[in-house]
């Protein structure tokens, strides 16, 4: 009789493509999961993976029942998750995903007030990049990721539930300061200080400003987010910006406060304009 244990050990060996990390991740010994895997092959009278000591490759007719699996997967965790529903708000545990550019500025928000209205709620954080998080969500190893969007999430239940808008802040001095918002074609002939490929918030700039990354002027990339912040931060209060002119753009929630004690005398933020 197949189990689902078992093809928790499929889904594993299939995210991994690798037989240890899978063992890893199922906490099992490689050779328990081997096993797992042979009696669903023998079960199913069906090869699922090729084995080689290179890597591991997943049978066409494996790619079929590994779709059904994980969605059988899903449905036991949908069935857990109503059975569960009838209880007081909040009193299953859950495993939340988020993703750092978000994480910082909103959990300290949240968690207080979850933690006072709800002190029972046990909640686990993790914190990844998104196409990591919704990939655990697809296997069930989270119950949901906070990501920001657009992002294709093609097979899962997506909504928002926040929105803020982007700022650019200018050193006082840069031909832009005198401006009372900024749009894209403005935006673009500034130097600009830029987050590293792939990080969320970067990709939404380029995207509302419709910029093209390889032909944007930039000499300072590739950071983090509290890179760039500290960054700035530096510049203006030490009044680098005269000789740099480096610019950034910023949410709301990620602006600190300090950005605001600063903006008399050394710093200006603009609004972005609707494209």
């Amino acid at each position: 009789m197949i189990t689902l244990r078992q093809l928790e050990f499929a889904l594993a060996v299939a995210k991994h493509r690798h037989f240890k990390r899978a063992a890893e991740d199922c906490n099992i010994s490689q050779s328990a999961l081997s096993l797992g895997i042979a009696e669903l092959e023998k079960q199913l009278d069906t090869q699922i993976f090729e084995r080689n000591n290179k890597q591991v490759l997943i049978t066409p007719i494996g790619e079929d029942i590994l779709t059904r699996a994980q969605r059988v997967f899903s449905e036991v965790n949908d069935l857990t998750t109503r059975a569960h529903s009838h209880q007081s708000p909040l009193a299953y545990p859950m495993t939340v995903g988020i993703i750092p550019t978000i994480a910082p500025y909103l959990l300290p928000k949240v968690l207080p007030a979850l933690r006072a209205n709800y002190p029972e709620f046990r909640m686990t954080i993790v914190e990844q990049q998104t196409e990591r998080l919704l990939e655990q969500v697809r296997y069930g190893h989270i119950d949901t990721a906070i990501i920001a969007l657009p992002y294709a999430v093609d097979g899962l239940h997506s909504f928002e539930f926040w929105s803020e808008d982007f700022f650019a802040v200018f050193p006082k001095d840069d031909v832009h300061a005198k401006l009372e918002t900024i749009n894209a074609d403005e935006l673009a002939t500034a130097n600009l200080m830029l987050l590293g490929e792939g990080h969320c918030l970067t990709d939404q700039t380029l995207s509302v400003c419709h910029f093209d990354r390889a032909q944007m002027k930039s000499s300072f990339s590739d950071a983090s987010l509290n890179t760039l912040i500290q960054m700035a931060l530096a510049i203006w209060e030490r009044h680098w910006c005269q000789k740099w002119h480096w610019i950034s753009c910023i949410c709301r929630t990620k602006m600190p406060s300090r950005y605001h004690s600063l903006s008399k005398d050394h710093i200006v933020i603009l609004p972005l304009s609707p494209v």
